[in-house]
């Protein structure tokens, strides 16, 4: 076509050297072209571009899509889950994988792990892990450093995250009659590795506190074997999905935003389409829990519940729970205290020593003004206590007022 095509800008051009209009009929016999197109060819047609190139509805994110793909450990379902949830990406999940592929400078490498499988029957059994030490950076560059309790419904796939500051044997437990709660019964047994808290590492055996736990929550704990974690396979695969996390580094402000992303992720993995079952894990949980044996009466849960966990206090005086923070007394910056919720306040303990008892409240910072009063009389040591004692009562009301503003 193209020693055609450079043929006839040769006719052409002598024909407008000596002002002949073109013969369309005789060219098209000569060429065996319709004349039509040695028409369009005579009034400047240059043919098809070489490479042309549809504008994708991807365009727009691409520079989203570099950033995040060059984060260490996210894929491209990370991406997509954050693209489609906080960007209004429309366009579906082997758009975006072809869209990645033909991009060299967006494009990414992936290794696909074999993972050995079993099957359970419903109600037979949940798999819980740690996920452990996830750091992340919020808009203004602070640092987030947690932990996210993963557990699953071994025949289901019904899974349940939940993000701990702390992994000590009272966040465990309090995590499993969360996960109880979540599910609405409890399983037949329970599956987890050589997890230190509830595990004596020398003789590879549960220690007497999670024994007695187990027995009251009316289960068996059963215990992978040593070097062979694909045992809880299915919790581990599925803690992939918290890689869907790493996209929203430096996309957050507080605490409360990543326990809510993590709250929105768990969502959305259990209303996938899971690989094995070909189903979401919501629809086969509607199954499994008529399996599940009910929960024990409140006064157990309540006794386990109340059980301590720990909170490390920042040099602001405050320390975490729940997305909340809760003031003390100034000497215990830097250091790590039990805190216990009964009754709907916050027991603060140093050791065996109740140091304070917080109301628990809606506010994200709930100062005790002595305990305010006290980390401005250290800083502001020109001025008198009554100038102190003011500034303290107009920060903590603005504390307030700021508070009902984000409600």
């Amino acid at each position: 076509m193209k020693t055609i095509v450079s043929e006839l800008r040769k006719e052409f051009t002598i024909m407008d050297t000596f002002e002949i209009k073109p013969n369309y009929a005789y060219l098209s016999r000569k060429y065996n072209l319709d004349p039509r197109t040695i028409k369009k060819y005579y009034e400047g047609y240059s043919g098809k571009p070489p490479n042309r190139k549809k504008l994708s509805m991807l365009d727009e994110f691409k520079g989203i899509i570099k950033e995040k793909l060059s984060y260490k450990g996210c894929k491209i379902s990370a991406v997509y889950f954050f693209l489609k949830n906080e960007k209004g990406y429309k366009g579906s999940y082997s758009t975006l994988t072809y869209y990645i592929r033909n991009h060299p400078d967006v494009k990414t490498s992936s290794k696909n792990d074999a993972h050995v499988r079993f099957e359970t029957k419903p109600g037979e059994q949940i798999q819980f892990d740690w996920i452990e030490e996830i750091t992340m950076v919020n808009k203004y560059g602070e640092i987030f450093e947690f932990n996210i309790f993963s557990a699953e419904l071994s025949y289901s796939r019904m899974h349940f995250y939940n993000y701990s500051k702390y992994k000590t044997r009272e966040d465990v437990l309090n995590n499993l009659i969360l996960t109880f709660k979540f599910y609405g019964g409890v399983s037949e047994s329970v599956l987890t590795d050589n997890m230190s808290s509830i595990v004596n590492i020398q003789e590879q055996r549960f220690c007497k506190e999670f024994k007695v736990f187990a027995k009251d929550m009316g289960m068996k704990e059963r215990k992978c074997k040593v070097k062979h974690p694909f045992t809880k396979g299915k919790v581990e695969v599925r803690n992939k999905f918290m890689k869907w996390l790493i996209p929203y580094n430096n996309e957050f402000e507080t605490e409360e935003d990543l326990i809510n992303i993590i709250k929105k992720i768990n969502n959305e993995v259990n209303n996938r389409i899971n690989e094995t079952t070909n189903l979401p894990p919501i629809l086969l949980y509607q199954k499994e829990k008529e399996y599940l044996k009910p929960l024990p009466v409140n006064q157990i849960l309540e006794q386990y519940m109340n059980l301590s966990t720990t909170a490390k206090v920042q040099n602001t005086m405050l320390i975490n729970y729940k997305g909340h923070q809760y003031s003390v007394p100034k000497k215990y910056i830097n250091k790590t205290l039990k805190i216990k919720e009964i009754d709907n306040k916050l027991q603060i303990y140093n050791n065996t020593e109740l140091i304070e008892i917080h109301d628990i409240t809606n506010k994200k910072i709930n100062y005790k003004n002595e305990h305010y009063i006290e980390g401005l009389t250290g800083s502001l040591k020109n001025q008198t206590i009554d100038e102190i004692e003011l500034l303290a009562q107009k920060n903590l009301e603005l504390f307030d007022q700021l508070t009902k503003g984000n409600k």
